[in-house]
């Protein structure tokens, strides 16, 4: 568990006002001294996320914040980081001022978390610092979990409310499992170039390969360049590629067998596929000059032939020929550049969470702006996209209407 990707953990974000005790409540929960604690207003500066197990919650992110009082122009800053983490958790943890009347900010950040859909719960905090604690069950409506992070009382209690308040939240969309069944033969293509990880094969195969093995499928991996020998001794089931082998793999895989991309898998799997393919048709009506935002999940190093900054630019002039504004982002900048663009083609986001990747699709959504993403964009340019999407039949009746 320690080793599960952060894109697929439950993200937990602790809320409230500065030195209210959000930093030692998760020292607490975690039993160790995990973020840093100080009696001095704001020590909490950018959101500070943690990989972790705990049991019995399992593998998690938790996110420590900075107080939504803070003040000053560079308190608003990290008020709007604060703000920002609400589109990627699971779940919110509210700690309450217990010692203070006023509960202006606690409430417009429970509205706020309501307005988004997410799941939240209310923390009293500090209980060893007062005889009693005051019945704020009218002021907020709702149960409030009284604790105290030096003590350790009500900690337990509250661990056992946060992971059923995580079941109850959480839904799990498949990747591949739905579309086999036990004994299916899939093949995995993995082209190995100078993008690819040394020693291993990147998260979208990984998961996949997981939830293969899970369903009892049986899995092949091989490169491209051995496909068609891997053809010849394997009839399988399914095969599904690597976006940029797609034209490829297109070409030596017979039409019998049914093909997909592992960005298409993940396009279903973290937000929604129809969305992504109907951004598709935005490709023939783009006009010269237009701006296109192309946007990649994380940060990482930049090869010579980088699929963001080089492939994609190169494949789209080849298929519209045309020149557009290329505009870039990376990680958390995505929302900063999202109002300049006419069309946003965006990564798998194998390294963001479904919330986060749901929210840059409803982001766009309400700005009427079409997205795509690699792999839809790459089948399309290439003339498989009906073939990738054959084994979506819901998803293509939508495409063809």
């Amino acid at each position: 568990m320690n080793n599960t990707p952060r894109s697929i953990r439950s993200h937990i974000a602790i809320f409230g006002k500065r030195n209210v005790g959000k930093s030692s409540l998760i020292n607490a929960i975690t039993n160790q001294e995990t973020a840093l604690v100080s009696e001095h207003l704001g020590t909490t500066t950018d959101p500070v996320y943690k990989s972790m197990e705990i049991l019995p919650l399992g593998p998690i992110v938790l996110i420590d914040t900075a107080g939504i009082d803070d003040v000053g122009d560079l308190g608003e800053l990290r008020v709007k980081r604060t703000l920002e983490v609400i589109n990627k958790i699971d779940l919110g943890i509210v700690v309450i001022d217990i010692l203070n009347n006023n509960y202006d900010y606690e409430l417009e950040i429970i509205e706020t978390l309501k307005n988004k859909n997410k799941a939240y719960i209310l923390v009293a905090n500090k209980i060893d610092l007062v005889e009693s604690v005051k019945d704020l069950s009218k002021v907020f409506n709702q149960e409030i979990y009284q604790v105290s992070s030096a003590t350790k009382e009500g900690i337990s209690n509250l661990k056992e409310v946060i992971g059923q308040s995580l079941n109850i939240s959480k839904v799990d969309l498949p990747i591949i499992s739905d579309l086999i069944k036990p004994n299916d033969v899939v093949i995995l293509v993995t082209p190995i170039d100078s993008a690819a990880p040394k020693g291993r094969i990147i998260l979208p195969q990984q998961q996949t390969l997981r939830e293969i093995l899970d369903t009892g499928g049986i899995a092949v991996v091989t490169k491209e360049t051995e496909l068609e020998e891997t053809l010849k001794r394997v009839k399988p089931d399914l095969v599904v590629t690597d976006s940029q082998a797609f034209e490829i793999v297109s070409e030596i895989t017979p039409n019998i067998y049914p093909l997909t991309s592992f960005s298409i898998l993940f396009a279903r799997n973290k937000g929604n596929l129809v969305q992504l393919v109907k951004g598709a048709k935005a490709l023939d009506s783009l006009k010269e000059g237009s701006t296109i935002l192309i946007s990649e999940g994380c940060t990482h190093h930049r090869q010579c032939d980088d699929i963001g900054t080089v492939k994609i630019p190169k494949w789209l002039k080849e298929y519209t020929k045309k020149d557009f504004n290329l505009i870039f982002s990376s990680g958390h900048s995505f929302i900063d550049k999202v109002d300049q663009a006419d069309l946003v083609i965006h990564c798998g986001a194998c390294m963001l969470n479904k919330n986060e990747m749901q929210f840059r699709l409803q982001t766009v959504n309400e700005k009427e702006i079409p997205i795509i993403n690699y792999g839809v964009f790459i089948a399309y340019t290439h003339g498989v996209f009906d073939r990738a999407l054959d084994i979506f039949p819901e998803v293509k009746e939508l495409w063809t209407k």
